[in-house]
């Protein structure tokens, strides 16, 4: 599978493990910076990261930052993009399964590499349960009449 990957200074470290593995894996990652440690803005990583998974560039997309949260934030205003901050294994099995997430973003603040790796493993393996869901993330895309009206 080919991920775009991205991270800003508080998850540089982890996001170097984790491509490792990911590469190790047998996944084609496309790192997209950040290269060091040294504080950046992590939403131009966001960015970055999101429009190659929304323009079909990379099949999905990992973040790492110090909680998820802010690179989430940014790369769900990517049409397209349905971005995660997963802490638990559980979390990433229902972001796929129920929502399709082609975007994982985990903290570096909470999870070891072990656990982030984890959290990976789970986002890659799960499929989409497709079913019941699919109207919603339909929905979350913008691409379904509202049903609740």
């Amino acid at each position: 599978m080919k991920i775009a990957a991205g991270a800003d200074h508080a998850g540089f470290a982890l996001k170097q493990v984790l491509i490792a593995r990911l590469r190790a894996a047998g996944h084609e990652v496309v790192d997209l910076g950040t290269a060091s440690a040294d504080s950046v803005d992590y939403p131009v990583f966001a960015h970055a990261v999101a429009a190659q998974v929304a323009d079909g560039q990379a099949e999905r997309g990992l973040l790492v930052c110090g909680s998820g949260i802010g690179m989430c934030m940014a790369a769900n205003r990517h049409p397209g993009v349905r971005a995660a901050d997963c802490v638990t294994v559980e979390m990433a099995d229902l972001a796929r399964r129920h929502n399709d997430a082609n975007v994982l973003c985990v903290g570096a603040r909470l999870l070891d590499e072990d656990e982030a790796w984890a959290v990976i493993q789970a986002w890659l393996a799960t499929p989409f349960e497709g079913g019941r869901h699919e109207h919603r993330v339909a929905l979350i895309d913008g691409l379904a009449p509202d049903s609740a009206s």
